[in-house]
């Protein structure tokens, strides 16, 4: 009859335990869970960041490639110089597209070759409206020829 007294309440006891464990477990998968949306949603926004870039530089190679033409009409952002018309379209574009680009806009720099051809740097930035920290970039050198 003592022992029966002494195991009062144990069951009670191991119910809450589990359901402590359970809900830990919850918790976790719901944290993986936005884990994996942001992940998704920066791939997302990192893809469509090349696409764009890759858009620009088949403008580039489709138009006159003269150096002074691609800086005339390509070049353009914070530190490279005046934004040329071909630039301000497609910043409507990224702007359109990615999010945070008015805050941070994409960059545009054209170098002109020692001999022949130029090479053109482009970053685009893109900040998610949860991010608080610093903007996302996507960069692509490349030279039009």
């Amino acid at each position: 009859m003592n022992t029966r007294k002494q195991q009062t309440g144990v069951m009670l006891l191991e119910a809450l335990i589990s359901i402590l464990i359970f809900s830990i477990g919850i918790l976790a998968i719901i944290g993986l869970q936005a884990a994996a949306v942001r992940a998704s949603s920066d791939a997302k926004y990192r893809s469509e960041a090349s696409l764009l870039t890759s858009q620009l530089v088949g403008q580039m190679s489709v138009s006159d490639r003269t150096s002074a033409t691609l800086i005339t009409n390509f070049q353009g952002g914070a530190g490279c110089g005046v934004s040329g018309a071909a630039y301000v379209a497609w910043l409507a574009d990224v702007t359109a597209t990615l999010p945070g680009v008015v805050a941070n806009p994409p960059t545009v720099c054209i170098v002109a070759g020692a001999t022949a051809g130029s090479v053109a740097t482009i970053t685009v930035f893109w900040l998610l409206p949860s991010d608080t920290g610093a903007a996302h970039q996507y960069r692509t050198i490349v030279p039009i020829i």
